[in-house]
């Protein structure tokens, strides 16, 4: 059977794959960690990256904001921050006698918080309203963020010193979290031979602009879901509350990102309809961190089990 498929000639794909292409440049052997922080920005979501230092989670960020032309902002999360330092605060004015609100740099198109596990509880919640329903709050005063915005946070394993796990509340607010891993030897021996990659970001070209990203969400969200794809969907998320291994299974708002990450990947394989595949595609980086375990097994062991057991009709 054939599907149909978008353009090829299509002027906004063919940036969008040469954007992809760009990042790769940047981030040697990872195009599926490159492709799922694609989609996520294209379904709207907010990412977090958990990995051990070094691997280029920063680095990654960079290189999407930059190709995006998104205005950038870079947060380091330490134990003392507090959540002004990132909301931003009220100044009293002694000439008018008023409160001034001064924004903080979560008034950005695209917020690194970076190490955000390294902050206490109290600063990670700052970010749970722009988050949700991008905007803050500040003395009873509501302000929206710039739109699109997007949060892409990096994270710790949580067995090193220093790091405050993040409540569930604040993981259900990441659609994707992705993880690195090392480089393949290959692209590590490139990395050893080549350019810095400081020298790769200082050359990177804004091929896209948030607008695109805007109609590249308005695009993927026309997308085909039939019913017998949200039958499948809607079986995982079922299969997810009822596990005997899982103690807490997908919520109705993991349901609605699960549908919009795979609208994504759909769109970034030039497709006008979703498949099982693109939901598979996406499920263990947008359900592992969102199961809570009853016993021993992690999220993603437990994604995987699901998507092995919950068959396609």
């Amino acid at each position: 059977m054939s599907v149909p498929s978008v353009s090829p000639e299509d002027p906004l794909h063919l940036r969008l794959q040469a954007a992809m292409a760009q990042v790769n440049q940047v981030l040697l052997g990872k195009p599926r960690q490159v492709k799922l922080a694609f989609a996520g920005l294209i379904a709207g979501g907010h990412l977090l990256l958990e990995d051990v230092p070094g691997v280029g989670k920063t680095t990654l960020a960079h290189a999407l904001a930059a190709s995006f032309a998104l205005d950038f902002k870079r947060v380091q999360f330490t134990s003392d921050l507090l959540p002004a330092d990132i909301i931003g605060v009220s100044v009293y004015t002694r000439e008018d006698g008023r409160f001034h609100f001064h924004p903080g740099p979560i008034f950005t198109g695209l917020l690194l918080a970076d190490e955000i596990n390294r902050a206490t509880p109290k600063t990670q919640s700052a970010l749970l309203e722009a988050m949700a329903e991008g905007q803050v709050t500040v003395d009873g005063q509501t302000h929206a963020l710039p739109q699109p915005f997007f949060v892409v946070a990096t994270q710790n394993p949580l067995d090193l010193n220093g790091t405050f796990p993040l409540p569930d509340s604040q993981l259900d607010r990441f659609m994707l979290r992705l993880s690195l891993g090392y480089p393949d030897p290959a692209a590590e021996r490139d990395l050893l031979t080549g350019n810095d990659r400081r020298e790769w970001l200082d050359r990177h070209r804004a091929l896209l602009t948030g607008a695109d990203l805007i109609a590249l969400h308005q695009q993927a969200q026309q997308l085909t879901a039939s019913p017998a794809l949200l039958d499948y969907l809607q079986a995982l998320l079922t299969a997810s509350r009822r596990h005997p291994e899982i103690r807490l299974g997908l919520s109705p708002r993991a349901g609605l990102s699960l549908l919009g990450a795979a609208r994504a990947w759909a769109l970034l394989g030039r497709r006008r309809y979703v498949l099982p595949e693109d939901v598979q595609a996406v499920f263990v980086p947008l359900a592992g961190h969102r199961l809570v375990p009853a016993r021993g097994a992690s999220g993603e062991a437990l994604a995987r089990a699901l998507l092995a057991e919950v068959a396609v009709d």
